[in-house]
C-alpha cells in the first residue's frame, strides 16, 4: 500500500468525495486557487471549480452559517475554519444552530455538513494559531467531534463525517499534517466509521488514552518504557470525541487498572476531564492507581517562544515519565 501523509489523506477523502456527490462543496479562507494556508485543498479548485471549491470573505460567522444554509437545502458543505482559533465568531451558528437542527424539528430537518479545522501547537504559531478547541464543542448535543491521529483515519473518518446526516466537528492536528505518514490503500473507499476508538497497542500494565498529536506521541512514550524499563501499555485512540466509546475505554481500563489521559489543552476541565470521570464512575472497582491527567498549562495559550512552547506542551518524554510514575504504584 502506498504510504502518505495526514494532509495527503484528507485532501484524497474530499476529492473522492467531491467525485462521488455533487453535492459536496469546500469553502473557507484561501481554500480555492492558493489551496488552502497548509495546503489542504491544493489541485481541487483546478479540478471542480469555483462553484464547488469557493474562496470566502475573512468572516467564520458566514463560512459556517452558508453552510448551514446550503445543508438544509440538500447540500454537504465542507467548511475549513483556517485555524481553530478563529472558530468562536461562529460559535453561535455551531452550538444554537447546526447543532439543535435535528433536535428542534423532531428529526424532519438535517444538517449535513462537516467543519474542518486544524488545531494544537508545536508549529511556533503562538496566540491565535495554536489553540485547541475540542471541549467546547464536545459539551454541546448534537455535535459529532472527530480528531484523527493516522493517515488511514484522516481520510476514512472524513469521508465518514461527509455522508453524514448531520454537523460533525473534525478537528486536525496541524503539527502532525506532514510529520504522520502511513499506508493508505489505494483506489479503495476507506471508511472508518464515526464512534469506535481505536486500541493502537496491547499492554498490562498501564492505559494511556489520548487523541491528535498527542496519540502519535504517546505511541512513542509507550515504546519507549517498554525498552526501557519492561512497563507494556496500553495505548487507545479515542479519535471520536462524541459520541465517545465507552465500552472500549472501559474495557481497557478493566485489563489495566491504570489509566493516564494525555492531551494538550489547558488541563482545568479539558477533555480527558470527562474520560477520568467515567472511569471514576462506572470502573471503580478495578482502579489500581489515581486516575492521572497530562496536558497543556492552565495559561491563556500557548507560548510563541519555543521553550515556552516546549514547557507548555505534553511530549514524548513528559508521556514516559507519568507513565513511569503511574506505573509504580
Amino acid at each position: 500500500m502506498p504510504e502518505i501523509t495526514l494532509i495527503e489523506g484528507l485532501r484524497q477523502a474530499m476529492d473522492e468525495e467531491m467525485a462521488r456527490d455533487d453535492r459536496v462543496f469546500i469553502t473557507g479562507e484561501d481554500v480555492g486557487p492558493r489551496g488552502g494556508v497548509f495546503r489542504a485543498t491544493v489541485g481541487l479548485f483546478d479540478k471542480y471549480g469555483a462553484d464547488r471549491v469557493i474562496d470566502s470573505p475573512l468572516a467564520e460567522l458566514s463560512i459556517v452559517a452558508i453552510g448551514i444554509g446550503a445543508a438544509m437545502a440538500g447540500m454537504h458543505p465542507i467548511c475549513e475554519i483556517q485555524f481553530a482559533d478563529y472558530i468562536f465568531p461562529a460559535f453561535n451558528q455551531i452550538v444554537n444552530e447546526a447543532a439543535l437542527i435535528h433536535y428542534r424539528t423532531g428529526g424532519d430537518w438535517h444538517c449535513p455538513m462537516v467543519i474542518r479545522a486544524p488545531y494544537g501547537g508545536g508549529i511556533g504559531g503562538g496566540l491565535y494559531h495554536s489553540q485547541s478547541v475540542e471541549a467546547f464543542f464536545a459539551h454541546a448535543p448534537g455535535l459529532k467531534v472527530v480528531i484523527p491521529s493516522t493517515a488511514y483515519d484522516a481520510k476514512g473518518l472524513l469521508k465518514a463525517a461527509i455522508r453524514d446526516p448531520n454537523p460533525v466537528m473534525f478537528f486536525e492536528p496541524k503539527k502532525g499534517y506532514r510529520l504522520i505518514r502511513g499506508e493508505v490503500p489505494d483506489g479503495e473507499d476507506v471508511l472508518v466509521p464515526i464512534g469506535p476508538a481505536n486500541v493502537t497497542r496491547q499492554g498490562t500494565d498501564v492505559t494511556v488514552y489520548a487523541y491528535g498529536m498527542m496519540h502519535h506521541y504517546a505511541l512513542q512514550a509507550a515504546q519507549t518504557v517498554a525498552a526501557q524499563d519492561g512497563i507494556e501499555c496500553e495505548v487507545v485512540d479515542i479519535r471520536t470525541l462524541v459520541p465517545l466509546d465507552k465500552e472500549t475505554v472501559i474495557a481497557s481500563f478493566k485489563k489495566t487498572g491504570k489509566a493516564l489521559i494525555v492531551y494538550e489543552d489547558n488541563r482545568f476541565l479539558g477533555y480527558g476531564a470527562e474520560i477520568a470521570a467515567i472511569l471514576s464512575d462506572e470502573a471503580f472497582e478495578y482502579m489500581d492507581g489515581p486516575i492521572r491527567r497530562l496536558a497543556g498549562l492552565d495559561v491563556p495559550g500557548v507560548p510563541f517562544a519555543h521553550t515556552m512552547q516546549d514547557l507548555f506542551m505534553p511530549s514524548p518524554e513528559k508521556i514516559a515519565s507519568a507513565i513511569r510514575d503511574l506505573a509504580a504504584y
